[in-house]
């Protein structure tokens, strides 16, 4: 599980965050959404593309959370 996590904070900080301008692209899509603005179908899968490793993360943690919890 250890090496799960190491490849979801890897990916995450990297494919997650890019790019590394002022503001990061996926926060950029979700004030979007917060906002309400019109996206094109283009920004939804911007927005998958960049969520991916930030759920794949969050999913990572919440096994291992929960393995402990039974364990």
């Amino acid at each position: 599980m250890k090496n799960k996590l190491e490849m979801a904070v890897m990916a995450s900080l990297t494919l997650g965050l890019a790019p590394f301008t002022l503001e990061p692209h996926i926060w950029k899509q979700l004030l979007n959404i917060y906002y309400g603005r019109t996206m094109a179908g283009i920004d939804w899968f911007d927005l998958f593309m960049h969520g991916a490793p930030w759920l794949f993360l969050i999913y990572v943690l919440g096994t291992m959370i929960l393995k402990k919890k039974v364990s």
